[in-house]
């Protein structure tokens, strides 16, 4: 009889709470991007064919239907990404990421014919597993309540000094690193890429805070920052898709995705960590078991990669031509001038 009474209270009062909703999200947006590579992959194959590939410098994809149809999905899913962060903290959205690897490692096994043994499935587990325990052990998420107040975070001199050092870095791999070593050294596409994926998850936190306290009665649209944090998202996500697409025309499926959720992750995490210092408001033991999680992920990432029964490029021993196309060749990988 009381349980009836009370029914109607619980109907008003849903428990769901913000951290409950940015799970959900989050584990949605994975399946929407790791959905995304095998799409946009399968676009890039079918555009080398008639042109310049990607990673030649062409741009013959942008005509090609299904690598659109692969971009609309992740961009899918970096909006349930982008609202993820809005209800919970990165340290605990970023690290689910690792369920895309799943979902493009198993579609890249049927879909692209880039095989997955069984240890490869189970580096996928154990990939699941860190993850989970890195959720299990989150920080709670402070008290923002202003676009402004994240800007003057990310003044901070620790903060700033560390968005100078991921800037230069980037821009000395882009300049120097990736005209000589980018077709042989996948490090080199996926480091910018990381590096900046991890200032554009700051600012699109921003945004989502400003969008939620919008909607909220606290109107931050009207702020000069809120258009700062625009601007830097716009300005990252274009970095990163050049060279993620880089990557993924010329290095497989499987081995991009494992590595850039390695690195990406380690990166945001670290940002996170200086900008709104996430783990000051946690034990040790948490931070320690964190770290732990962490590193169970790099040895399901390590098994992903070591196991599988292909070269790490697309067609063994390709090489790219004078005019940007591939070609056999028994020597190693290179770019001819």
């Amino acid at each position: 009889m009381d349980a009836n009474n009370n029914l109607p209270v619980l109907l008003e009062h849903p428990v769901m709470d913000d951290q409950t909703k940015g799970l959900i999200l989050a584990l949605s947006s994975s399946i929407f991007i790791g959905s995304s590579f095998i799409i946009k992959k399968k676009g890039l194959k079918k555009a080398a064919k008639t042109g310049i590939c990607a990673g030649g410098g062409g741009h013959g994809y942008l005509q090609e239907p299904l690598w659109w149809a692969g971009m609309i999905t992740m961009i899918v899913g970096e909006i349930a990404n982008f609202s993820a962060y809005a209800f919970a903290p990165a340290v605990l959205v970023t690290p689910l990421g690792a369920l895309s690897i799943i979902v493009s490692a198993f579609l890249a096994h049927f879909m692209l014919n880039e095989k997955l043994h069984t240890f490869g499935m189970l580096g996928c587990l154990l990939c699941i597993v860190g993850s989970m325990v890195i959720v299990l052990h989150a920080p709670p998420e402070g008290e923002l309540e202003s676009v402004k107040q994240i800007w003057n975070l990310a003044l901070q001199p620790g903060f700033a000094m560390y968005a100078s050092s991921v800037l230069f870095l980037s821009l000395a791999l882009a300049l120097y690193a990736a005209p000589v070593y980018g077709h042989s050294q996948i490090m080199v596409y996926i480091g910018i890429c990381s590096m900046m994926g991890s200032l554009s998850v700051m600012s699109c936190k921003a945004l989502g805070i400003a969008i939620k306290l919008t909607f909220e009665g606290h109107n931050q649209l009207f702020y000069p920052e809120t258009a700062y944090c625009v601007l830097v998202v716009s300005g990252c996500v274009m970095v990163q898709m050049n060279y993620l697409n880089k990557a993924l025309d010329i290095f497989n499926t499987a081995v991009v995705s494992p590595i850039y959720y390695v690195f990406f992750t380690t990166a945001t995490i670290v940002a996170s960590g200086i900008m709104f210092k996430d783990f000051e408001r946690q034990e040790l033991r948490a931070v320690v078991t964190e770290l732990c999680g962490f590193v169970t992920i790099l040895v399901g990432v390590y098994l992903l990669h070591a196991t599988r029964d292909f070269d790490p490029t697309d067609g063994a021993h390709s090489k790219l031509d004078k005019d940007g196309q591939r070609s056999k060749s028994k020597e190693s990988l290179v770019l001819i001038p």
